[in-house]
């Protein structure tokens, strides 16, 4: 047990630090925004949503080269894991090309079929954001691919560091290019008015492009043991047909249950934006603040991954659930703690969002509601799946997720939220429905064993190139 917890330490002390600038880059924004007017913060928030379909996506498509450099790692194969990561980039970055073409190309109607009923400037508010930050998809794919496969190498540090930088130059530049700036000097006046959504959007951009080319920066010089050499040669932009085969094996189930989970999120908004533009601003800001007092279970979520799968690559599948289970209960002492000191503070949060009263009381009980159930049964619902991921048990994790999140979460967030007149809060209880449900199954998994007979890959045999 001490070894599991140097472990944990070790790989998830950096991922906390990240994880929290993460999360404040997403608060500060919405903050900046929210000071801009309702309508627009309610434009950002349906643009997120679809966002962030597409950044839990790619994601989760990083998760095959993840837990494939993991075990490759944990095997002591650094030849292969390196490998791993350059197909891993190659193959995230073409998709994600094609991907950001299709939705550039539809924007607008994919924006007027998802949300019908909201105002037209909400529209008009929403299509400006949009039409900017889909051109940061590729640089998200790129730095997201490629700090996940430096983690599964158990490199936390590097990812720290890039997100650290990404968010300082997105708090800088947003700021300015949303507000603008007024001020002399040297008798020098200098004035820009700023661009409003428009800015959030170019800020936001502009940060994630600098993202991914620092990530390139470093796995191309070389982080421990990940090092992709010279790629100048065309030789080495050859697909690798059996590591992709490895890389998508995982990858695959992961974002078809991403894509089925974050395509219900997207159905439930739908719910939301039918009941107002009071409602949509209120779940925007209880899903920030949920984020911020989630930051340890987004941590320990990539921990489990990386972990398991190093375990498993050794062969040691004893300790991959030991790890896994002290993971889990680590989580839930941390929701615990954190639920425990924002629980009073929850109208002063929200009112950092929104000076709108109503606002404020819907987001504040959907937070308290949430302060009680999270340290119960959160950890239980993702800690366990994202262990299971790393052992290669992802299709099972995505059934779960896809039976959990369209039968049980949309029903009844639709029961309670629109059929019982409960609101934004009976889309919540919907979601902690959903919950309950996957905490059983994956206890359930965990206790079977089953989880342990995946092969991810075949450690003993050397992909061929193609």
């Amino acid at each position: 047990m001490r070894f599991i917890r140097e472990d944990v330490l070790r790989l998830t002390g950096p991922i906390v630090v990240e994880q929290v600038l993460i999360v404040l880059m997403g608060v500060i924004n919405a903050i900046m925004a929210a000071r801009i007017g309702s309508k627009a913060v309610s434009g950002i928030g349906m643009v997120d949503s679809i966002n962030n379909v597409f950044i839990v996506f790619i994601s989760a498509l990083a998760v095959g080269s993840t837990v494939v450099v993991a075990q490759y790692i944990g095997h002591g194969d650094t030849e292969k894991a390196n490998e791993t990561a350059k197909q891993g980039l190659l193959s995230g970055s073409l998709i994600t090309i094609v991907i950001t073409i299709l939705l550039f190309a539809l924007r607008y109607s994919v924006l007027v079929t998802l949300y019908s009923s909201a105002e037209p400037e909400v529209i008009a508010y929403a299509n400006t954001y949009f039409s900017i930050t889909i051109f940061s998809y590729p640089f998200i794919a790129i730095s997201t691919i490629a700090c996940g496969t430096l983690r599964g190498a158990g490199d936390t540090k590097s990812p720290m560091q890039i997100t650290l930088l990404m968010n300082l130059i997105n708090i800088v530049l947003s700021y300015i290019l949303i507000y603008g700036i007024d001020f002399s000097i040297l008798g020098l006046k200098i004035l820009f008015e700023g661009y409003k959504v428009k800015g959030a959007a170019i800020g936001i951009t502009i940060s994630r492009l600098i993202g991914a080319v620092l990530s390139l920066f470093v796995i191309i010089r070389g982080s421990k043991t990940l090092k992709f050499g010279n790629i100048r040669k065309l030789k080495d932009l050859k697909i690798n047909i059996e590591l992709q085969k490895y890389i998508f094996g995982v990858g695959i189930p992961a974002s078809v249950e991403s894509l089925l989970f974050q395509g219900g999120k997207l159905i439930v908004q739908v719910f939301i934006v039918g009941m107002g533009t009071i409602a949509i601003t209120a779940n925007y800001v209880a899903n920030s603040i949920f984020t911020l007092i989630n930051i340890p279970g987004s941590a320990f979520s990539i921990a489990a991954t990386t972990l398991v799968g190093q375990f498993m690559g050794k062969n040691d599948k004893d300790g991959a659930e030991s790890v896994l289970i002290y993971l889990t209960k680590l989580t839930s002492l941390a929701l615990f703690i954190i639920c425990a000191v924002t629980l009073p503070l929850t109208d002063f949060l929200s009112s950092l969002y929104s000076d709108v009263e109503e606002v404020i009381k819907i987001s504040s009980d959907i937070l308290r509601v949430n302060a009680i159930i999270m340290p119960i049964i959160w950890a239980t619902s993702f800690i366990i799946p994202a262990g299971l991921k790393g052992a290669g048990d992802a299709r099972f994790t995505m059934i779960t997720s896809m039976i959990c999140m369209w039968i049980f979460r949309i029903s009844c967030g639709y029961l309670f939220g629109v059929t019982l007149k409960l609101g934004v809060m009976g889309v919540w209880i919907g979601m902690y429905t959903d919950w309950i449900v996957r905490t059983t199954v994956y206890i359930l998994r965990l206790k079977s064993g089953k989880w342990k007979s995946n092969v991810v890959v075949k450690l003993e045999e050397q992909p061929k190139s193609y």
